[in-house]
């Protein structure tokens, strides 16, 4: 079976890595995702990996400390979590480099876009830590410009909810779950998929996001292989 996309973009949160912790990581549940990943790569899928890092820290809950140096402490979160990543996958059986958007060339490449697509070309998984390497964007938006970068054909945003709803499913029982969305929705009604900017990068460089669930791991084979979960957002 061939997979519908070549090159993905998969987008882990923070809190995905520590699984019911809530906090530091949890690695039987990294490990999971490592197996579906490795499932992708023998497939053919390419993939590119941006993790977020708010099992660590979180800039937007630091209080009066100065935004920029918040944002700093939160990219060098992602780097432990690219690292931790980088391990199980290797575990797992595949090749993996990390690239780093804040040079620590001791411990990463440094992220260098045409080193990726070679590293991709090996058939190598390429984790890329420290958001955008600046204050004030999100890990969403790295991904968005990650992607765009790579030319990944799809983002593949693994969350908490099994797709997007009108309202918190955790709080609304009522709430309803689209199969489907345009950014114009997105934007229009202030859902919580992505931030603002990151959706709107998307949009401009017609890159489609999955959102789904990641408490099923295979989910994110599913997704490679196209077959319908969560929500698609084109």
């Amino acid at each position: 079976m061939e997979p519908k996309y070549k090159r993905i973009l998969l987008k882990l949160s923070g809190e995905a890595l520590a699984g019911e912790k809530k906090t530091g990581l949890d690695y039987d549940v990294i490990t999971s995702f490592g197996k579906s990943i490795k499932k992708c790569v023998d497939a053919g899928v390419e993939v590119g990996i941006v993790v977020g890092g708010g099992n660590f820290w979180r800039g937007r809950s630091s209080g009066d400390m100065d935004r920029t140096r918040a944002d700093h402490i939160g990219m060098l979160a992602t780097a432990m979590n690219a690292l931790a990543v980088a391990d199980a996958l290797e575990n797992c059986g595949m090749q993996v480099r990390v690239q780093t958007a804040i040079s620590m060339p001791q411990v990463a490449e440094p992220y260098i876009r045409n080193k990726a697509i070679r590293h991709f070309e090996k058939g190598r998984v390429c984790i890329f830590g420290c958001g955008t390497g600046n204050p004030f964007f999100s890990t969403d938006t790295a991904a968005a410009l990650r992607a765009a970068e790579i030319e990944a054909d799809v983002i593949l945003k693994a969350t908490m909810v099994d797709g997007v709803y009108d309202k918190d499913p955790h709080k609304f029982s009522d709430a309803v779950k689209y199969d489907s969305l345009t950014f114009n929705d997105i934007l229009a009604k202030g859902l919580q998929v992505m931030d603002s900017t990151a959706a709107a990068m998307c949009k401009d460089n017609n890159i489609p996001i999955i959102v789904f669930d990641l408490a099923r791991p295979d989910n994110i084979y599913d997704a490679c292989m196209g077959e319908n979960v969560g929500t698609l957002v084109k």
